[in-house]
């Protein structure tokens, strides 16, 4: 496996945007199914008083914002979600919790629970819960979790800036002990922090050098929030984050590159550059666990619009010549 170099990210990043976009074309055509966006949905299930610092959260309990405290749901509420999310046309349901560690007891197996139950409907189940060890991780996996998203958030060199409650390499334990389990790896960042174009080259060699590369790679656009240290930052270039996103395509070929936070900031037109850039996975629904996204109607309004369509997990893993785990294979 190549190793990466923020130089090396650099010569592919700073092409002419044509070059850019058409090279990622050429990776996307050969590792993806050009045509297949994967519709996934978000929901906090357990929400606010997050122990961690991080600026650009509405959750953390370091800040007084908009959100309210909320237990953590329990699992016949979380079905009805994922229920209504594979109606509404989503294949993988990612559930999130406002924790720094994955807590162990009574609460954790209310999780597992529930991941066992969401699964059960057919759907992919992806979860973020902070930071945990290996048991957990395994026990999980067991349950029926096949994917685990756990954000670099930023470059080792910026990341101090951002956070101070946990370490850079904290969370890279974290994605080694879902790679042990057997689970894929979501993971990515988060532009228009206040960060340089460096940090955002050396956040992509970080994520390019991870062996393997993540399955998935949200790349979020800041939603700078009222009461968060970060509620003044002005919204990150649009053309800068395209060629975020046709560089990641192109460093992580068969990864799902996913347009996450901050699309309501976003044209329609700068969504459909973001897919000619290599984007092929959303979440759908109204909300991304405390903040706004597109409605659903709106997304498939697009995609009807670019002819695009949503595509199964185990179709898009057929296309990039991965395999299905048989334990956690859709039915």
């Amino acid at each position: 496996m190549q190793t990466y170099t923020i130089d090396d990210v650099r010569k592919i990043h700073d092409l002419p945007i044509t070059t850019l976009i058409f090279k990622a074309q050429e990776v996307h055509h050969r590792c993806q199914d050009p045509a297949g966006v994967q519709a996934c949905a978000l929901k906090s299930i357990k929400t606010g008083s997050c122990p961690e610092d991080c600026k650009y959260c509405p959750q953390s309990a370091h800040y007084n914002t908009f959100v309210e405290k909320e237990k953590l749901m329990e699992t016949d509420a979380i079905v009805e979600e994922a229920r209504m999310a594979k109606d509404s046309g989503a294949t993988r349901f990612c559930m999130g919790a406002a924790w720094s560690n994955v807590p162990q007891g009574a609460q954790f197996n209310s999780v597992l629970e529930t991941v066992s139950s969401v699964r059960s409907l057919g759907m992919e189940v992806c979860c973020t819960l902070g930071m945990l060890d290996e048991t957990q991780a395994s026990r999980l996996f067991e349950a029926g979790c096949s994917v685990y998203n756990h954000n670099l958030d930023t470059s080792r060199e910026f990341y101090s800036e951002i956070i101070s409650t946990r370490c850079y390499e904290d969370r890279l334990e974290t994605l080694s002990n879902v790679r042990k389990a057997g689970m894929e790896v979501c993971c990515g960042g988060i532009l228009g922090m206040g960060e340089k174009e460096e940090d955002r080259l050396s956040l992509l060699a970080e994520l390019a050098n991870l062996d393997p590369h993540p399955e998935s790679v949200p790349i979020n656009a800041l939603v700078a929030v009222e009461g968060t240290p970060l509620k003044d930052e002005e919204p990150v270039d649009g053309i800068a984050f395209v060629r975020v996103v046709a560089t990641a395509r192109i460093l992580m070929p068969r990864a799902m590159v996913r347009l996450s936070a901050g699309r309501t900031l976003m044209s329609e037109e700068l969504q459909t550059l973001c897919f000619l850039a290599g984007a092929n996975s959303i979440f759908l629904g109204d909300k991304l666990l405390t903040t706004e996204n597109p409605a659903k109607d709106q997304d498939f309004a697009l995609l009807e619009k670019l002819g695009l369509r949503s595509i199964h997990p185990d179709e898009a893993r057929s296309a990039q010549g991965r395999s299905t785990n048989k334990s956690h294979a859709l039915v």
